[in-house]
């Protein structure tokens, strides 16, 4: 067994393929809704991942066959009482998707069914975003006099643009998944979303695990700034790289005609 496979929680699964790891929400009866223990057992799931170090890529999915995650758990919402509160539950929930974008590996949403409110926001969090046919994605939060808390606000239309972005909040409407596919917020349609996910995963853990991670890295951080000062932040990074080992082995692979053998390094 493996470090992550002994690892026990009550909402979520967490298993280990090879250089894989898929974390599943897994309250089936709750279409996977995200209540506080959800979370924490999340990113407990998450550190642990970051803990071992053959695991090149994280996919994350939904228990069942009707959702994702259908959103935030409604029973501990009607139960938030004042300012404080309701603040606190969304730096939570945000730190959470936070610690997802900011991974050092790729990360994969395998979107199955519903992805609404929080679910969405927890994909939004992912680097790319597979769903199935039948998916319908949204931030109905208006509906319940709110907003999305947990960081869907900003990515959604960081991703999109602010105009389809205010769209799907201001309506509140469900999106099917070819009209996110068209929009950019989900990559790839597939009757397997999550087959899908892992055929996309082991095609990013073949090349160099820094330059994954430094990728991700320069597109973060530029987002946030510039395009001068981006640029400026791409080469240093391009220029951290040229130092690893694995920038050597990738280029004698090439001019030997040979599979690079990346360590890490």
């Amino acid at each position: 067994m493996t470090m992550l496979d002994e690892i026990e929680f009550n909402h979520i699964q967490l298993d280990q393929h090879g250089p894989l790891a898929v974390l599943t929400v897994n309250r089936p009866k709750a279409l996977n809704a995200l209540n506080a223990d959800t979370l924490a057992e999340i990113s407990a799931a998450l550190d642990a991942v970051v803990d071992v170090p053959e695991i090149g890529a994280l996919i994350v999915t939904g228990g069942g066959d009707r959702a994702f995650v259908a959103g935030a758990d409604i029973s501990e919402l009607a139960e938030l009482e004042d300012v404080y509160q309701g603040r606190e539950l969304a730096l939570a929930g945000q730190d959470v998707m936070q610690t997802v974008a900011n991974l050092p590996i790729p990360t994969i949403a395998a979107v199955n069914g519903f992805a609404l409110g929080g679910g969405l926001e927890l994909a939004l969090a992912c680097d790319v975003r597979v769903a199935s046919p039948g998916a319908k994605l949204g931030l109905p939060e208006v509906s319940l006099g709110l907003i999305p808390g947990f960081g869907g606000t900003q990515r959604l239309a960081r991703l999109v643009g602010a105009g389809p972005a205010l769209d799907l909040m201001l309506t509140g409407r469900q999106m099917a998944a070819e009209e996110a596919l068209r929009l950019g917020l989900v990559n790839y349609v597939a009757d397997d979303p999550l087959q899908k996910a892992r055929e996309v995963a082991e095609q990013m853990v073949r090349h160099a695990p820094i330059a994954l991670s430094l990728v991700k890295e320069a597109v973060r951080r530029g987002l946030d700034t510039s395009l001068e000062a981006g640029l400026e932040i791409e080469a240093d990074l391009f220029g951290m790289l040229v130092a690893t080992k694995d920038f050597r082995e990738g280029t004698s692979a090439f001019l030997a005609k040979r599979k690079p053998e990346f360590q890490g390094e």
